[in-house]
């Protein structure tokens, strides 16, 4: 039976172990989103998980939902990347970047007075987002003209390309909670009559069509999708998810992508568990799962096959060592929660790791 520390190949990569570091959106990089000192080390002290996964991407200028987090939209983002593939690389480390889009999630105040664009114009309800100017509730988005959507498929596609040209091992889709691709997946924002909405198909075309351009650009091997079915984040529901599933899993599968990630709200829970299994089913590349996992449960998980990686967040947080902490059974270093986003290196970086 496979355990964490079982070398896989995914793609065209062979990881050493399948602990797997989050995309954690941390908003360090600043106004410019152009990555920094603080990065390079915080990227480089997580560098023997099996993959590293970056922090939620910008694929272009006007695509901001946290005032700070990372974009690929540019040569000067590009050259910061760089920076921190590299310092990945000299320990040893794999690096995939997460490219994505906000949707919905995106606020005018932030993208210099541009209106947040979704499959249709379904605003996040109950909830506000922070701007320069404090809480704000989030904006009506306009729905995207189906003639408009090619030009996105082409963001997502130029920054797979940046990403390349950044020295990145691969890059994953973000089709997850609640931003841009799953404004169109879920059938509780998507109010589309056009080719990108009713059907299941309809509704993954964007999805399938961005991940197509990517594979364009760096081969399947190289190329990862994230999708939260059952997570309610951002004011997100789907009548279908089972089917949903089922379908993106067989298109995915179809595809020969380097891996399919499931994002769960708990991976406990019994439906989230059942939705994992439909994954497992359908797609037959590797799988791998996401959500509140611990070392036990982890190993548990891939022992018994229902999935061949796992992803961790938070423990990822506050132990860059965590691969060596789960190998020798060491407690966690304490998450500091009140520094988890903007700010300097105190709750990024500087977090201790075990004496050698």
């Amino acid at each position: 039976m496979p355990t964490l520390f079982t070398p896989l190949q995914v793609g065209e990569l062979l990881f050493p172990n399948r602990i797997v570091m989050a995309p954690l959106t941390r908003v360090r990089a600043g106004s410019t989103h152009i990555p920094n000192d603080m990065m390079v080390d915080y990227y480089s002290q997580r560098a023997s998980s099996g993959l590293i996964i970056t922090e939620c991407t910008m694929v272009d200028a006007h695509a901001c939902a946290f005032m700070g987090e990372g974009g690929i939209y540019s040569p000067a983002h590009v050259a910061g990347w760089k920076r921190v593939t590299d310092a990945v690389h000299a320990k040893g480390g794999r690096i995939f970047m997460q490219i994505w889009h906000p949707g919905r999630a995106a606020h005018s105040l932030l993208n210099d007075g541009e209106q947040p664009v979704s499959s249709s114009a379904k605003p996040i309800r109950h909830e506000t987002t922070n701007t320069p100017q404090g809480a704000k509730p989030y904006e009506v988005p306009r729905a995207l003209r189906t003639e408009e959507i090619p030009r996105y498929v082409e963001m997502f596609r130029l920054a797979a390309k940046n990403a390349k040209q950044s020295g990145f091992d691969g890059v994953q889709v973000h089709g997850a909670h609640g931003y841009l691709i799953d404004n169109f997946l879920r059938d509780g924002v998507n109010a589309r009559t056009d080719s990108y909405g009713g059907s299941i198909p309809n509704r993954a075309r964007f999805l399938l069509q961005v991940t197509d351009a990517a594979i364009n650009v760096w081969g399947a091997g190289r190329v990862a999708v994230r999708i939260s079915p059952l997570v309610p984040f951002n004011d997100m529901v789907d009548s279908q998810p089972e089917a949903l599933v089922t379908h993106v899993a067989q298109e995915l599968s179809r595809r020969a992508i380097a891996f399919l990630e499931i994002r769960h709200e708990n991976h406990a829970l019994p439906e989230e568990q059942a939705i994992l299994a439909i994954a497992r089913k359908h797609f037959q590349g590797v799988l791998m799962s996401n959500g509140s996992y611990t070392r036990e449960s982890g190993e548990s998980t891939v022992a018994s096959g229902a999935a061949d990686a796992i992803v961790y967040g938070r423990p990822y947080i506050a132990n860059p060592d965590l691969v060596e902490r789960f190998a020798k059974q060491a407690p966690l270093n304490e998450v500091n929660f009140n520094r988890l986003y903007g700010g300097g290196s105190d709750g990024y970086s500087d977090y201790p790791t075990l004496p050698m």
